[in-house]
């Protein structure tokens, strides 16, 4: 016989439930699942459960340290954000904290992160003169050096050092179409410096003054560091110091030892090139991010911290390079190949047509390769990623080669193709969490869950008896959900679990307990006003359902809200209250209004003792009393 009209069949909705519950199940065995069981049961956990690095890199324009716009600092946080996934590192969170900071969190084994943050500024400079970068001021001997492995004529002062090699990884560039070709500067001999650096060896000032605004404040500070006699000699230099013509410079150019990077950043480049005493390991190669950044102004770089040289303007920069990927060559070595825009491609024939020429001898004799043509420094940021001599004018694109790895060649790739980051950033802040620490943490979260679901069951059980195994079965439905749906989510699209995330579903089980206690009060008023507890179940869920629905929503709007403004940890929490708050209203409508119709058919319902009722049952079976009727006292 069919049910009157009206009346709910709760064998439907229990039915929706268990569907919902089989395909969320196929889902986690199944969809892009691998591994053991275990593996397939394992959601994606966050930094703080299961260990990884954590690296805050500060950000700023240029040395004048103004901060940069909301604007640069989202566009540098998307950049790096594709530099992480691009290296295939997964679950990154890149975010920007204050108006100078991004801070990046990868959770899982800890990896280097330095290189993600770098400017990634590409440069193309022509070498145009070369000098020693060890920073000794030691007088050299009379003879002159001739550089070995090029026929590079010998240099006219006798302190001009061979004009490369390097005990560095050397990365030189090679055509890959057009005619012509670049050859690798790669003298067989390295200038070495002193075993002992002397006394004037460059090493930062401890006590450097405080670096003023501007740049003309900065450099009147370091003249009034180094002294006038010093800043005039160094000022008069036309060429590197030649100690041996004028054994006094040595001592004049002392102080110029003692600044520190910053301070060194901030001089002409002439001058940082003529001063011996200005050296690559302490000094130019530890300058501030953007030092060197501007392509219109003549720059000094090193290789291989040895070899200091004077470049020209930046003709190609790394705009003008459409892609760029870490290939295998023909000798299956890790190459990154470039590939140009069309303005791009004009601009690199054009500068390697003037480098093989050597248009206007812009090109010193110390700064020429082994075949006396130009070379062309490769730089990336402050760096000079190889100085390759011009062999013929390239119409083609090209690539960086060198002693690269898989991962090297990956990072620069990725760099060059994201693009330049609109700020620099210096390194802050690096964090290791380990993995232990990460577990003590897991194991915390869920202690607290599971004491908080705990509590809820012993008060259920102890104030409503039978009604409390509804509210049990209720809070495991909704636990298994949130389950599967972190494992899905997690595989899907990325979401990771974090500590936050915990304290959003404990706060959830709140919301839960709420909707409990509003339904069954409901349904005790029912009885009480002498309705029969099965005729009192529909009726309370009537009138209760709207309240549910309302607070739910309320707290749904907060997370929604909350995830939208907030940023970092804070979104988990607000991800993971929002998703518990979603399926509680699943179980709500699927689980626990047809469980209760059903216990509503049983005796142990009409049980005070059993059902938890407690005394709305007997207020309902107790006889109505008449009312007196007082003309009846009158007789």
């Amino acid at each position: 016989m069919a049910p009157p009209q009206g009346q709910m069949r709760p064998g439907r909705q229990l039915a929706v439930l268990g569907f919902i519950f089989v395909v969320l199940y196929l889902l986690v065995f199944f969809a892009g699942a691998n591994g053991s069981l275990k593996d397939r049961l394992e959601p994606k956990l966050g930094l703080d459960l299961i260990g990884g690095t954590r690296v805050t890199l500060e950000a700023t324009n240029s040395v004048d340290g103004k901060p940069p716009t909301a604007e640069n600092l989202e566009e540098a946080r998307q950049i790096i954000e594709s530099r992480v996934n691009g290296l295939g590192v997964a679950e990154a969170e890149v975010v920007t904290e204050g108006n100078r900071n991004i801070v990046i969190s990868l959770p899982g084994e800890n990896r280097n992160l330095d290189e993600v943050g770098s400017a990634a500024e590409l440069r193309f400079r022509k070498v145009l003169k070369a000098a020693d970068g060890s920073g000794t001021i030691a007088a050299p001997p009379a003879a002159t050096p001739t550089p070995s492995g090029s026929a590079v004529p010998t240099p006219s002062g006798g302190a001009t050092p061979t004009p490369s090699g390097s005990g560095a990884p050397k990365a030189t560039s090679s055509p890959s179409g057009g005619q012509g070709g670049m050859a690798p500067a790669s003298p067989s001999a390295t200038p070495t410096p002193s075993a002992s650096p002397s006394a004037a060896t460059p090493t930062p000032s401890a006590s450097a003054e405080p670096v003023p605004a501007s740049i003309e404040q900065q450099r009147k500070a370091v003249e009034q560091k180094v002294g006038a006699a010093a800043w005039q000699a160094a000022n008069g230099l036309q060429a590197p110091a030649d100690l041996t013509a004028d054994p006094s410079l040595a001592d004049k150019l002392k102080p110029f030892g003692t600044l520190s990077p910053q301070e060194v950043a901030v001089l002409p480049a002439q001058m940082q090139f003529n001063v011996p005493t200005i050296g690559c390991p302490t000094q130019l190669d530890k300058r501030p991010p953007a030092s060197i950044s501007d392509p219109k102004q003549q720059v000094v770089a090193c290789e291989g911290g040895a070899s200091k040289y004077l470049l020209d303007q930046a003709k190609v920069l790394g705009t003008d390079v459409d892609d760029a990927d870490a290939v295998l060559d023909q000798t299956n070595a890790w190459v990154v190949s470039l590939d140009f825009t069309g303005n791009g491609q004009s601009k690199w024939t054009a500068l390697t047509r003037e480098s093989f020429n050597n248009e206007g001898q812009a090109c010193d004799a110390t700064a020429l390769g082994q075949d006396g043509k130009c070379r062309v420094a490769v730089v990336l940021d402050n760096e000079i990623v190889s100085s390759p001599e011009i062999q013929g004018v390239l119409t083609g694109n090209s690539q960086i080669t060198g002693n690269f790895n898989q991962k090297d060649a990956s990072a620069l790739a990725g760099q060059l193709r994201y693009g330049a980051l609109p700020v620099t950033f210096e390194q802050q802040e690096a964090q290791n969490v380990t993995a232990t620490l990460g577990a003590s943490h897991l194991r915390a979260g869920l202690l607290a869950a599971g004491i908080g679901m705990l509590l809820v069951i012993i008060y259920s059980f102890f104030y409503y008896r039978l009604l409390g195994s509804v509210i049990f079965l209720s809070l495991i439905l909704s636990a298994l959900l949130v389950f599967g749906a972190l494992v899905v989510l997690g595989r899907q699209i990325g979401f990771t679990l974090t500590l936050a995330g915990i304290a959003g579903m404990i706060v959830s089980l709140g919301v839960a307990a709420d909707s409990f206690v509003i339904y069954f009060e409901r349904l005790k008023d029912e009885i009480r006003e002498g309705r029969s507890p099965r005729s009192a179940v529909p009726r309370a869920w009537i009138r209760a359902r709207r309240t549910i629905i309302s607070a739910n929503a309320i707290t749904l709007l907060s997370a929604v809200v909350l995830y939208v403004v907030s940023v970092g940890t804070v979104k988990g929490f607000a991800f993971a209250l929002g998703l518990a708050t979603v399926l509680d209203l699943v179980v709500v409508f699927l689980f626990r209004h047809p469980i209760m119709t059903m216990f509503a058919r049983t005796r142990a319902f009409l049980s005070p003792r059993v059902s938890g009722l407690g005394r709305a049952l007997p207020a309902r079976n107790q006889p109505t009393q008449q009312p007196r009727n007082p003309r009846a006292k009158e007789a």
